[in-house]
């Protein structure tokens, strides 16, 4: 087996998919072409140059895709390629089409129906009260574990690396700088070109720091990491959504797709061979990565990239208050997720492409990868040649810079550059994640906003600076502590399990929607059919680690609080479940027509 075969189908099915589906879940489910002359979007309604604001559609686009493809698709089929390549690769296309694609685009319409809000305040208007309230608590118990997940990556890649942090912490200002002219101006282009251009440099002049007072600053550790970055967040969170959030995902945008597409044209030079076999030892459990089995561990570990629910909290978010058009959902959702899906495989490529026994090194501890009886072949030669010592750095973000830069290096003319291909790599990871902790913690922002303002009034004001530097404040407080005192193992099983509740809630909320304003109500298969599985394999898999893991004492990954939030959130899920079945039953007892109209006049 060789990486073109696996591109060229993958990317083959994709189109397919966004041509016919997309196209079937915009005029026909979600009947979007009628909207743009019926009805305003929530942007252009409520347009207050702060949280509501109508933007072009290939910004949007930027935002969303710099939002929705944080960590999980470079980093979830890196750590699944402990099951084979097989497993990660059908998991990842079925996932996306059937669920994520359909998961996105339904999500992000339900919250413009209900201009923007979020989807806690979506399910008690469109599910009741009790479907609400569980939804609004699931949710910020999600996004904390979401955005410690996500956070956990950076840690890994940019500890003891003054390189990557500069080249980091330049794109702030670069930003930030690009959103103001953007603002004074209207000159999309040149900011684009100037901005890009110096992200750019930022990586040229990187070397030039180390061994310097200014490098040993930014050689910091772990923990010195894990307090900055929730520090950042408040900033990212409190400040207009034009000043930062949406230019630097615009930017990130364009070095992630043009990353990844030059990974594609190196795959076609290069054709790499897959040195992993479609299924490993360790499918059955038992790996020195994911301790359980490939299912339902493979949909739990691979979450963005198949479908996510951190999806949902962007989608019903940041995304609606920037739409200008209803038409361009499709665009926005469904093409943003299968793109993300193809990003996911290439980073599934470039882990595969490695020996078995180099990804294994760089994931594993030393102590459990000396258990393993496997040998590294290239890793020394790699380590060196990089200029850092590769073994053990957990997370996936290392394995994806290194099986990108193996693949990069192939090619004669760029044999020399193997640290500034590493480098750059762990900056558009880093800078990816980031984006998504920006937009995560300013949905946070919105959800204690939402949720605990019903009980504090003055809280539920987002015009209000107070009110907003509050929420924030304690939206990186719930996140940060996870941050600093989880691990990559720990947290991120937890982020799994969490992330594809939220999901299953998504398309519980999007099954809703779509059975009352279809024309046909069999279109609610589009949203129960990934439901279902989903659903089950949520059930299963947090059952499995809390009974073998998070209360088993014997257990590295042994956390009494691990184990209490994952009993918490999935007994929320049962009930939000329960309560919107007995409101579908309500529901289609009213004939189609008479609900279809109905529902109208209550968004109008």
């Amino acid at each position: 087996m060789n990486a073109i075969t696996i591109v060229v189908a993958s990317i083959c099915i994709l189109l397919i998919v966004y041509r016919l589906y997309g196209t079937f879940m915009a005029a026909k489910v979600l009947k979007l072409d009628q909207l743009d002359a019926l009805k305003q979007t929530p942007a252009q309604k409520l347009d207050d140059g702060q949280d509501y604001v109508p933007t072009n559609k290939w910004v949007v686009f930027g935002h969303h895709f710099a939002a929705i493809a944080a960590a999980g698709p470079l980093v979830g089929p890196i750590l699944a390629a402990q099951f084979g390549y097989l497993p990660g690769l059908i998991w990842l296309l079925v996932g996306a089409v059937i669920g994520g694609a359909v998961h996105d685009m339904v999500v992000l319409f339900a919250s413009m129906r209900r201009d923007g809000k979020s989807l806690s305040e979506v399910a008690k208007e469109e599910l009741g009260p009790v479907a609400g309230f569980c939804t609004g608590l699931a949710m910020l118990f999600i996004i904390t574990i979401t955005m410690a997940g996500l956070s956990m990556v950076v840690l890994g890649a940019l500890e003891r690396n003054p390189w990557g942090t500069f080249a980091v912490g330049i794109t702030i200002p670069i930003a930030m700088a690009v959103g103001l002219y953007h603002k004074k101006t209207g000159n999309l282009k040149l900011a684009t070109i100037v901005g890009f251009a110096a992200i750019m440099l930022a990586i040229v002049l990187g070397p030039n720091i180390q061994g310097t007072a200014f490098g040993d600053l930014l050689t910091l550790e772990k923990s010195t990491l894990a307090l900055i970055l929730p520090i950042y967040a408040f900033f990212a969170a409190a400040l207009p959504v034009w000043l930062l959030l949406a230019p630097r995902d615009y930017l990130s945008t364009f070095m992630k797709i043009g990353v990844f597409a030059a990974l594609i044209v190196g795959v076609f030079i290069v054709n790499p061979e897959v040195q992993f076999p479609a299924f490993t030892e360790f499918i059955n459990g038992g790996g020195p990565i994911i301790a359980g089995p490939v299912w339902p561990f493979i949909s739990i570990t691979i979450a963005c990239g198949a479908i996510s629910g951190f999806h949902a909290f962007v989608g019903s978010g940041t995304t609606p208050k920037m739409i200008n058009r209803w038409s361009d959902v499709k665009g926005v959702a469904f093409g943003a997720m299968l793109v993300e899906c193809l990003v996911a495989i290439m980073a599934l490529i470039a882990a595969i492409s490695l020996q078995p026994g180099d990804y294994f090194a760089i994931n594993s501890s030393p102590e459990k990868f000396a258990t393993l009886g496997m040998e590294t072949v290239h890793l020394g030669e790699l380590s060196k040649e990089i200029g850092m010592d590769l073994e053990g750095r957990t997370g996936g973000a290392v394995t994806l810079a290194v099986g990108m830069t193996y693949i990069f290096t192939a090619v004669p003319f760029f044999a020399k550059m193997a640290s500034y291909f590493y480098q750059f790599v762990i900056l558009f990871e880093a800078v990816f994640i980031l984006t998504a902790i920006d937009s995560g913690t300013r949905v946070a922002r919105y959800l204690i906003q939402d949720f605990f303002g019903d009980f504090i009034k003055p809280l539920k004001r987002t015009d209000s600076l107070g009110a907003n530097i509050f929420a924030s404040a304690l939206a990186c407080f719930m996140w940060g502590y996870l941050l600093f005192s989880g691990d990559i193992s720990s947290v991120w099983a937890l982020f799994g399990v969490s992330n594809q509740l939220m999901a299953s809630i998504g398309l519980i909320v999007g099954a809703t929607v779509v059975l009352k304003v279809a024309e046909k109500r069999w279109y609610m298969l589009t949203c129960l059919i990934p439901l279902a599985y989903l659903f089950v394999t949520v059930m299963v898999a947090g059952y499995w680690m809390v009974k073998n893991v998070y209360f088993n004492g014997a257990n590295p990954g042994f956390n009494v609080l691990n184990g209490i939030l994952s009993i918490i959130m999935l007994i929320l899920g049962v009930v939000i479940l329960a309560t919107s079945i007995n409101k579908w039953i309500k529901l289609w007892k009213i004939p189609q027509a008479v609900l279809v109209e109905q529902s109208n006049k209550e968004v109008a």
